[in-house]
C-alpha cells in the first residue's frame, strides 16, 4: 500500500515548505531513537517521518509524488523504495538539525555522530531516449562519474598501519570539560573530532579516503515512460563514508520527438495527408505504426480532421494500466495548380452537384444566412 506522506507528517496537501519543516522537526524529535531507546514502534515512525520529509522537502520529488502517488525507482517497482535504512533517517536528521541536536542531548549524540556511518550523496543525470524506445522500453548504458571508496585504505585515507589514536581524547574525538553542574562536550582540538591521526597518507587516494571514477551502468527504461519522469536506481550514487551506504542515482528522462508520431497520454497520433479525391471517393492506404504497418480504409466523403482509430496500437501505461490507441487524423490536401483537363472535370462536377452533394454543409450555410437575415431586420 502506498504511504501517504502528508498524513505521516500530519499536514495538508498544500502545506508550505516552512510548514513541512515545522512538522518534521516536531515529529523527528518526538520519535528519535535516542529519546525512545529499544522502542521499535518509535524507530519505525522515525524512519517514516524522515522518508516523508525527504520527499516533500524536495520540489521535484514532491511534484512527482503528487502526480503519481510515489517516487519512482528503476523499473517503477515498489513504493518509495530504498528508504528502510536506519542510517538514511539519521542522516536526514543530522543534516536538518546540524550540531544543535548534539548540544540538546548534552553531547552524547554529537560523540556518536563523529564516527557514525554517513550515506553517500545522490547523483543526478539526464538520459535521452528515442520515441519508440520510450514506447517499448529499453536498456541504456550510462557513464556515471562517481565518488568511490578507496580500496587500498578501505576509506581511511592512510596506509596500512599508518593511523594512530589521538592521545588527548583517547580516540573518542571529543574533548569533555565541566562547567559548574554541566558537562560540555566539543570536538577534540587535536584531532578535529576524528579520534585519530594519519601518520602516512594512502598512496592511492592521497589521504582522501575516496577516489573519483567513472562507472558504466545499464539502466532499465520502462515501457511507456514520458519526458520529465525520473528513474531512481538505489545504491548507485556516491559511496558513503565510515561504512555508510551509497547514495542513489536519479536519471531524468528526456524523450525525443518523432518525425511524424505525436503522443497524447497513452495514445499516439498520426496526421495523414489525403488527397481530396481519395477523401471524396474513399480508398485504402498503408500507414506506419509503432510495430510495423497497418492497412486502413478511408471512407467515401471523409472530412478534414476525421479520426480513424486503431485499437491497442498506442503506448503501454508506465504503471501497467493497459495500452492506448493510435489515432489517425485525416488532413485533406487541396490542389494548388490544375491543368486544363482537371479544371474542366471539376467544372463538370460543379455543374452536376446538387444539395445532396453538400447536404451537411448546405444545412449549416442556410442556418448562417437565416441568422444574418434576422440581424438585418432588427
Amino acid at each position: 500500500m502506498t504511504k501517504d506522506y502528508y498524513e505521516i507528517l500530519d499536514i495538508h496537501r498544500n502545506a508550505s515548505d516552512a510548514e513541512i519543516k515545522k512538522a518534521y522537526r516536531k515529529l523527528a524529535l518526538k520519535y528519535h531513537p535516542d529519546r525512545n531507546p529499544d522502542d521499535k514502534e518509535a524507530e519505525e515512525k522515525f524512519r517514516e517521518v524522515s522518508e516523508a520529509y525527504q520527499v516533500l522537502s524536495d520540489p521535484q520529488k514532491r511534484a512527482q509524488y503528487d502526480q503519481y502517488g510515489r517516487v519512482f525507482d528503476e523499473g517503477f517497482a515498489g513504493g518509495g523504495g530504498g528508504f528502510n535504512n536506519d542510517d538514511f533517517a539519521s542522516t536526514i536528521f543530522e543534516e536538518f538539525f546540524g550540531d544543535a541536536f548534539g548540544d540538546f542531548f548534552g553531547g552524547g549524540a554529537g560523540r556518536r555522530a563523529q564516527k557514525r556511518p554517513r550515506r553517500g550523496s545522490n547523483i543526478e543525470m539526464k538520459v535521452d531516449v528515442e520515441f519508440k524506445e520510450a514506447a517499448f522500453g529499453v536498456k541504456k548504458t550510462v557513464d556515471i562519474p562517481k565518488v568511490v571508496k578507496c580500496h587500498r585504505c578501505n576509506g581511511k585515507g592512510a596506509e596500512p598501519g599508518g593511523v594512530t589514536t589521538c592521545s588527548r581524547c583517547n580516540g573518542t574525538g571529543q574533548f569533555v570539560r565541566r562547567q559548574g553542574l554541566f558537562q560540555i562536550s566539543t570536538p577534540c582540538p587535536e584531532c578535529n573530532g576524528t579520534g585519530q591521526f594519519i601518520k602516512e597518507k594512502c598512496k592511492e587516494c592521497h589521504g582522501e579516503g575516496s577516489l573519483r571514477k567513472n562507472k558504466k551502468l545499464e539502466v532499465k527504461i520502462p515501457a511507456g515512460i514520458e519526458s520529465g519522469m525520473t528513474l531512481r536506481v538505489s545504491g548507485e550514487g556516491n559511496d558513503g563514508s565510515n561504512g555508510g551506504p551509497a547514495g542513489d542515482l536519479f536519471v531524468h528522462v528526456n524523450v525525443k520527438e518523432h518525425e511524424y508520431f505525436k503522443r497524447d497520454g497513452r495514445d499516439i497520433v498520426l496526421e495523414l495527408p489525403v488527397s481530396f479525391v481519395d477523401a471524396s471517393l474513399g480508398t485504402t492506404v498503408d500507414v506506419p505504426t509503432l510495430d510495423g504497418s497497418e492497412t486502413i480504409k478511408i471512407k467515401p466523403g471523409s472530412q478534414p480532421g476525421d479520426n480513424i482509430v486503431l485499437k491497442g496500437k498506442g503506448i503501454a501505461d508506465v504503471q501497467g494500466y493497459g495500452i492506448g490507441n493510435m489515432r489517425i487524423v485525416l488532413k485533406v490536401i487541396l490542389p494548388t495548380k490544375l491543368n486544363k483537363k482537371q479544371r474542366a472535370l471539376l467544372e463538370e462536377f460543379k455543374e452536376n452537384s446538387d444539395e445532396e452533394t453538400y447536404k451537411s454543409h448546405n444545412s449549416l450555410w442556410n442556418k448562417m444566412k437565416s441568422f444574418f437575415a434576422s440581424c438585418l431586420t432588427v
